[in-house]
């Protein structure tokens, strides 16, 4: 197989795994195949379905990238981006751009036959711990979210955990004592040495913030997530250096610039998203500046088959990986579409050595759910 196929087809696809999913319950994918046949798969964030970005691949991506080689992906990267920047530089248009620069390392690692941990210079491990990523706490009382966390603690021995509110972001400070108390409940049920994050959703004002910031702290937690509105940046740094413990953000943020926003404005701990962040490309520039700041590069990743494992490819590749995986609420619905993709076994993710992402698509069970 020659190394110079040209891509020959682009597919933006809305898959919908279960009958009546909302928007928020579909995946946003894309298939990307050479003239040769070679097939890479991507990811799109998948807010609001993403059918924004689905969309922007389906009628402004696809004509700069039919006859392409797929080896020239930076350039296109930025082709398209430059191409596209009036639609707004963040958001549906980084989030497009994520699922084809995915589905490109994944056809180049097919055709040279080596994982895309290879291409990106090679793993300095690869067995990455994840921690449980637990949701909807905000709407569960203080003993159902104990519960939660006891099943998922115990049936999948995970490096760490993760509880997260999941509120009414309109509503700031809604319930700090219910917070709290939630905090100490699963703090009492772990014992004082296990590692325990809280990720507050954006719930809170600077002064609620630096309230429960402090509670937690007494609590030993070991990062506070996103305590204020995303979008405010100054007062998620002040946030960030009135407290000891490590205040961590940058979730929604779509490009380096305002990446380097949120560390100048005092956050030492990012979390940008490969599916937002502009793919695999996009998030090894941000472990780029990272390093040169000095700030703690933890992604954020919710989607269990394409994007976690491209997200794998990139923390193997991480020589200061501080903190493990997020391995967000398990669900099987996605199984029958990718019958080999990264699962968990006792408390770590295996990054595959296989070509490319190292996934293997049911392609009709795919098509069966459009």
């Amino acid at each position: 197989m020659g190394l110079s196929a040209r891509i020959k087809t682009v597919e933006p696809i809305q898959v919908a795994w279960q009958r009546d999913d909302p928007p928020g319950r579909r995946s946003a994918i894309v298939r990307i195949t050479t003239e040769d046949g070679v097939v890479g798969y991507g990811e799109a964030s998948p807010m609001q379905g993403g059918l924004h970005s689905l969309g922007i691949i389906e009628r402004d991506l696809t004509p700069g990238l039919i006859g392409a080689d797929p080896f020239d992906q930076a350039v296109l990267h930025d082709r398209l981006y430059h191409r596209n920047i009036k639609l707004g530089p963040e958001g549906a248009l980084t989030g497009a751009l994520a699922a084809v620069d995915i589905a490109l390392w994944d056809i180049k690692g097919k055709l040279l036959g080596l994982p895309v941990y290879k291409l990106l210079g090679g793993a300095w491990r690869t067995e990455i711990p994840f921690y449980a990523s637990i949701g909807g706490n905000a709407a569960r009382t203080v003993d159902e979210t104990v519960r939660v966390v006891e099943s998922r603690w115990k049936a999948e021995t995970p490096a760490a955990i993760k509880i997260r509110r999941d509120g009414d972001r309109s509503r700031l400070d809604l319930d700090i004592p219910g917070d709290l108390a939630k905090a100490r409940a699963v703090r009492a049920l772990v014992g004082d040495d296990y590692p325990l994050a809280f990720d507050a959703n954006n719930g809170y004002s600077v002064g609620g913030a630096i309230r429960v910031g402090r509670a937690l702290e007494e609590l030993g937690y070991i990062w506070f997530e996103e305590p204020v509105q995303h979008y405010d940046v100054r007062g998620m740094g002040e946030v960030a250096q009135r407290l000891d413990i490590t205040v961590s953000a940058a979730e929604q943020t779509y490009t380096q610039q305002a990446l380097v926003d949120m560390i100048r404005a005092g956050v030492r701990m990012v979390q940008p998203d490969i599916v937002k962040m502009g793919g695999i490309t996009g998030l090894m520039q941000c472990a780029a500046v990272c390093y040169a700041h000095g700030v703690e590069l933890v992604p954020h990743q919710t989607q269990p088959t394409i994007a976690h494992a491209a997200n794998l490819h990139v923390l193997a590749t991480l020589m200061h990986l501080t903190k493990p995986a997020e391995y967000a609420d398990p669900s099987g619905r996605m199984d029958p579409g990718f019958p080999v993709a990264p699962r968990p076994e006792n408390g770590r993710f295996t990054v595959s050595d296989r070509p490319g992402l190292g996934i293997e698509v049911d392609e009709a069970e795919l098509s069966s759910r459009l």
